[in-house]
């Protein structure tokens, strides 16, 4: 029987001793080093044996669980025509992350990003009853999106590694069992591979639906900063919703008062001038906190039954004064539909809006008692309780209001989310006050309802013979991504030290020295391991030094390291080494393979 070890002299691989000069991140400074990656362009990878070894091993975990659900195998191309993204609105909604191109006949295609319309459309053509219900589908698949700046190697690039798993059930209560069914698959499969997670609620965004939670890997390099409760529940930070604040008695608060408030258009100066010019009665110092902010944001809409293209529309968002506006937090509230700063020429139609001075009370229901003609929609932060009173600007160069009170004196027309969350915020749940931290996404489950199904039209006849829509859910692992985070939790200051159950082999059997003895003592060992079905990755190079071999073996992270020089087999033994524990013991040789392949099962 020919061995299926692979030897290091043949072995395509070189390791390197240095740091790659553009990596960001240990990760991709040690999958480069360790021969399992090479850089092809930013954001692109080429995988090379070691590293293929690795990622098709987590495949086959993800496949296990996906099918111990029940979930069928499917592939997609990445190549997809336009017509399907067009009927969702995707191929407007995913904006300039999307590779777009065009054939030799000028139609245009995409590379997919998601595959929800093709697997909704598969469905389609396919199914008819709610007798072929429930059914979920999943692939493993490349998936393509034009990062602005692609980074940390593996974890944000432009070509990715994807499982995108789809429910398909007659009702919403089929739609949540398929959910959990995922959610808890997702779950087993990170535990397999050795991975921390946390769940975390989150938006749906451009995916669309209702419920969403992400499984967040922890650590600094992370991206996503997520809010942990005392309970143990956590939230993306764009999902966290503010408990409602107990309203305030105004009764004693005095009128509002319109007063001079010279060279105060920002915070801090109209602090300086309200504390210099009215100082309070009781000695209280003005501070930001007695501020209302409001700023002009700019909704991007998509086209819709009133606009036969895209159209912006200009609104106002108050905040406490001692809190900073969070973009994508705000953007949350009006998904699909992005915001931006609002720009001159935005605010050249609202000449209400006076820059430095901005109030509530040319805006929503103020402004149409007012008079303004089309006011703008006006919003307040959550942290703005009923009754509260504020300093708001006063709509004219060098005024501002004082003793304004919400829901008194001015109301708005809805509360959002819009302010960046703090340490010290109450959680939602009500167990305390969040703590923050940061985590890279390795995997995301959406109830999505039936936004795709309309969309797209699929429906099938139900117990009654009425014709009706499918719902939906999306689950999608980050296959290649959670490599890199494996990469970047499992390593120490001398190389990868990869799980058991992902390693790219499980043992890795090294012959030092010139001894021939040693040579042929490592290629019995070799031999004894696959007869026991263990995967080898073997040294067998005669003209490296020790030292090299060891600092590639310990930068290659396989689990176990198994080690034939001459003093060893001089003594009858093998020197046997745990890469994570950095434990060594000597063995007869005759005991070597049982030795590691008991310590192999305990690591599985």
């Amino acid at each position: 029987m020919s061995s299926k070890a692979l030897r290091m002299s043949t072995l395509f691989l070189r390791t390197l001793r240095e740091d790659p000069a553009d990596a960001d991140v240990d990760s991709a400074k040690l999958l480069q080093r360790a021969g399992f990656v090479r850089k092809a362009a930013p954001g692109i990878w080429t995988w090379l044996p070691l590293g293929l070894r690795v990622l098709n091993k987590i495949e086959n975990v993800v496949r296990e669980e996906m099918d111990g659900i029940g979930a069928q195998e499917v592939h997609f191309p990445a190549l997809l025509p336009r017509e399907p993204y067009e009927a969702t609105h995707r191929w407007e909604e995913y904006g300039e992350n999307l590779f777009r191109l065009k054939d030799r006949h000028r139609a245009d295609y995409l590379l997919a990003p998601t595959h929800e319309e093709m697997f909704t459309l598969l469905v389609k053509d396919l199914y008819s009853s709610y007798k072929d219900l429930p059914v979920t589908l999943y692939q493993i698949q490349t998936k393509y999106r034009d990062e602005f700046r692609p980074r940390a190697g593996l974890i944000r690039g432009r070509e990715f590694v994807m499982k995108d798993a789809y429910s398909f059930t007659i009702d919403e209560e089929g739609m949540k069992q398929a959910y959990q069914d995922e959610r808890g698959a997702y779950e087993r499969v990170f535990t397999r591979l050795d991975l921390k997670y946390v769940p975390v609620f989150a938006m749906s965004g451009p995916m669309g639906g209702s419920a969403s939670e992400e499984f967040l890997a922890p650590m600094p390099i992370g991206e996503d900063t997520f809010a942990l409760a005392p309970s143990g529940k956590a939230w993306n930070v764009e999902a966290l919703t503010t408990p409602e604040v107990p309203a305030v008695d105004c009764s004693a608060t005095p009128a509002m008062q319109k007063r001079d408030t010279p060279d105060s258009k920002t915070i801090d100066a109209l602090v300086e001038t309200a504390n210099r010019l009215y100082p309070r009665e009781d000695g209280r110092a003005w501070t930001a906190a007695d501020a209302l902010k409001t700023v002009a944001v700019t909704v991007l809409h998509a086209e819709d039954e009133d606009h036969d293209k895209p159209w912006r529309e200009v609104i106002a968002v108050a905040v406490p004064g001692d809190r900073q506006v969070d973009m994508k937090r705000l953007e949350a509230q009006f998904a699909p539909s992005e915001l931006e700063e609002s720009t001159e020429d935005d605010l050249k139609a609202h000449p209400e809006m006076v820059a430095g001075y901005m109030g509530p009370m040319v805006f929503g229901k103020q402004g149409e008692a007012a008079g303004v003609a089309d006011p703008v929609r006006f919003f307040v932060d959550a942290h703005v309780a009923q009754g509260s009173e504020w300093i708001i600007g006063g709509d004219e160069p060098g005024k501002h209001a004082f003793h304004a009170v919400y829901g008194r004196d001015f109301e708005a027309d809805g509360t959002v989310e819009a302010v960046e969350v703090r340490h010290g915020d109450m959680s939602p749940d009500g167990s305390g006050p969040l703590s923050f931290e940061r985590g890279v996404e390795i995997g995301q489950v959406f109830q999505l309802g039936l936004k795709y199904s309309k969309a797209l039209d699929l429906k099938v006849l139900d117990q009654n013979g009425k014709t009706v829509p499918v719902w939906m859910g999306c689950y999608g692992i980050g296959v290649s991504r959670v490599l890199a985070c494996i990469a970047e939790t499992h390593h120490d200051e001398k190389g990868l030290v990869w799980p058991a159950v992902v390693a790219p082999a499980q043992v890795h059997v090294m012959a030092t020295g010139k001894d021939a003895a040693a040579f042929d003592a490592a290629e019995k060992l070799v031999a004894e391991l696959e007869e026991r079905g263990i995967e080898v990755l073997y040294d067998d190079r005669r003209k490296v030094s020790p030292g090299v071999k060891f600092k590639d073996a310990e930068l290659i992270g396989v689990p176990l390291i198994a080690v034939a020089g001459r003093d060893t087999v001089n003594n009858g033994t093998i020197e046997i080494r745990g890469r994570a524990a950095g434990d060594s013991v000597a063995v007869p040789a005759a005991d070597a393979a049982q030795t590691l392949a008991d310590r192999l099962a305990e690591l599985l």
